[in-house]
């Protein structure tokens, strides 16, 4: 019988070492457990209709952008999608 690495429910039958302390909470390696949450998190944007923008900023403008933001109780994206959508209605 082989082992499946996503098998979840039977990983622990063909271990080959025992260890002692807390057993591990999530059975997945760190590098798999970070592709799936990255798999799941563009599926729930996708959900929402919500597409990416990357850009690069200077560290003044990251700093004020994330004082702004924590100082109106909202994330720094909304904060730059409030000031896109703002700096659009100004242009039309």
């Amino acid at each position: 019988m082989a082992k499946e690495s996503s098998d979840r429910t039977t990983i622990d039958l063909f271990a080959s070492e025992k260890r002692r302390g807390r057993p591990r909470s999530n059975p997945l390696p760190r590098e798999q457990q970070l592709r799936v949450n990255k798999r799941n998190q563009v599926k729930r944007d996708k959900e929402k209709g919500l597409k990416r923008i990357e850009l690069k900023v200077s560290q003044d403008l990251y700093d004020a952008l994330n004082e702004k933001a924590s100082a109106s109780n909202i994330s720094r994206s909304q904060l730059i999608e409030q000031v896109l959508q703002q700096s659009i209605e100004d242009i039309c």
